[in-house]
């Protein structure tokens, strides 16, 4: 499964790395790049598609439009996310007040709107899903930064989900006709999970990047000890616009709260 698999097993370098590539083998139609700014430098940005610029660590200043933001982040697991989305050839400048680091996604898209920054007080959703079913063990937090509910030209969805150890998340396993990446991040340098394509399952460790195509099934689930985190992005199809996931029937039944009453109890008569 390696060709859906990206691997960056000592991190990224300063400056950008490109992770995947519209046009590549196996292509999502996405282009994902790291890039880390140490502190003190500026950089300027006119990209020719779609963007969007998610913060995973670091304060900086932002340029745009006539604006200046400042803005911060210092854990991607206890933080809310701060992105900016813009259209295509959108000037941005970025001078970083300490070392930061951004996940940047791209897409082809000729329509125009304007530029947002989104963060906690603004984003579309920011849920705890799973409570309170089949003993929290899909507890997680799901973080929807902007969909075509609120961003209605654009071809991007970004979000983020917080998986707690030892739980799963994109659970029950679902499915979409868009393609998707998620870019991982964990607690611990060491930490890993686990992540189904299909039928298939492979280990997913810090800094990895995974490719979501052909309608595959992909949830996910943590080591015990280890929190995982994942930047997903989303994008949308001429003719298929994303709006909920397909969830695999078999298995739909354990979204629900009456499946408490399903559930094997055995562990708690021990």
């Amino acid at each position: 499964m390696s060709e859906f698999l990206v691997h960056h097993p000592d991190g990224f370098n300063p400056g950008r790395t490109m992770i995947t590539r519209i046009g590549e083998p196996h292509d999502t139609g996405i282009e994902l790049s790291v890039f880390k700014m140490p502190r003190g430098n500026k950089e300027h940005f006119n990209s020719t598609r779609e963007a969007a610029y998610l913060l995973l660590h670091g304060e900086c200043m932002l340029y745009f439009d006539d604006k200046i933001c400042q803005i911060a982040r210092a854990s991607v697991f206890d933080d809310d996310p701060v992105v900016l989305h813009s259209a295509a050839h959108h000037r941005l400048t970025i001078t970083a007040i300490t070392d930061c680091e951004f996940v940047i996604a791209e897409v082809e898209n000729t329509e125009k709107f304007s530029t947002q920054l989104f963060d906690g007080k603004n984003l579309l959703e920011n849920e705890k899903r799973g409570k309170g079913i089949l003993n929290d063990t899909a507890y997680r937090i799901v973080r929807t930064v902007f969909d075509a509910r609120n961003r209605p030209k654009a071809k991007l969805v970004i979000g983020e989900v917080v998986n707690a150890p030892g739980c799963w998340s994109s659970y029950p396993p679902h499915h979409h006709l868009q393609p998707e990446i998620y870019h991982y991040r964990f607690t611990e340098p060491q930490g890993y999970g686990h992540a189904e394509c299909g039928d298939d399952v492979f280990k997913v460790r810090q800094y990895d990047t995974y490719k979501i195509l052909n309608q595959r099934d992909h949830s996910q689930t943590a080591a015990p000890g280890y929190g995982m985190y994942y930047v997903w992005v989303l994008r949308h199809l001429d003719n298929a616009i994303y709006t909920a996931p397909e969830f695999t029937e078999e298995h739909s039944w354990t979204k629900n709260l009456d499946a408490n009453s399903r559930v094997w109890k055995g562990f708690n008569k021990l």
